[in-house]
């Protein structure tokens, strides 16, 4: 399974680059919202993990471009960001969003989410 991150901050993708790996995901990393679009368009996979707050294009943006691509328009989403911007995000692009978690999160729930969102193969 294959699972895209889109997050301006380095160190949050290294360290969930390092906790997704080490689950047995591969992991496509995305410093904004512009190159993750170019990532999505590159390759399947099969969640995306958004950050909202992100440069060039935010994650807003983005799940607007994958909402409205027949190729991605059912792709899982989860959205991890600063806690008080969560609900209002899943509440304004609702049902675009499949699940939310909020910065800083627990891993184990984390995983569970991505778990419990990534089709049975």
């Amino acid at each position: 399974m294959k699972v895209l991150i889109a997050d301006d901050d380095p160190i949050f993708i290294s360290l969930m680059v390092d906790i997704l790996s080490g689950e047995g995901y591969e992991v496509v990393q995305a410093e904004n919202g512009r190159v993750a679009w170019e990532q999505l368009q590159a390759e399947a996979v099969d969640l995306a993990v958004l950050d909202m707050n992100m440069p060039d294009m935010d994650g807003v943006e983005l799940i607007k471009l994958i909402r409205a691509d027949e190729r991605f328009a059912k792709l899982p989403v989860m959205v991890l960001t600063i806690g008080f911007r969560a609900k209002d995000i899943v509440q304004e692009n609702d049902p675009s969003v499949t699940d939310y978690m909020t910065k800083p999160f627990d891993v184990d729930d984390m995983l569970a989410k991505v778990k419990q969102m990534l089709p049975v193969r």
